[in-house]
């Protein structure tokens, strides 16, 4: 019992360090995604879609990838394909994916590229 307790209190001492680091990374993405940054708005929507530093909330995260992904950044137009194929935070939408992983396809992201063939592939 005192070995699992002490193996406890051991992990916690290890990962307190990573999760305030998660969460001032949080505050940080949400200041420049709050003045229109793209990059750390789909930065933010991965903290909420992950729950680093935040709680868990696809819905949120969606809404800040969609934010990014509408400023043409590849990242988040990827991310919110798979959103958007995954159901996660939107209902399940396979022509919504498709459409965003286009976009994120014609400028070059191969991961975009790699799950757009996926798409087609399989109907």
């Amino acid at each position: 019992m005192r070995k699992n307790l002490l193996l406890l209190l051991i992990l916690a001492v290890c990962l307190y360090p990573c999760f305030t680091f998660c969460e001032d990374n949080a505050i940080s993405y949400r200041k420049a995604a709050e003045q229109g940054d793209a990059e750390a708005q789909k930065s933010l929507g991965t903290c909420y879609l992950n729950g680093w530093g935040v709680a868990t909330d696809q819905a949120e995260a969606v809404k800040w990838y969609r934010k990014a992904a509408e400023q043409q950044y590849e990242k988040a137009q990827f991310n919110l394909g798979t959103c958007y194929q995954n159901g996660w935070g939107v209902a399940v939408d396979k022509a919504e994916a498709v459409k965003w992983y286009r976009k994120a396809a014609e400028k070059g992201f191969v991961n975009a590229q790699n799950n757009l063939g996926a798409c087609y592939l399989n109907g």
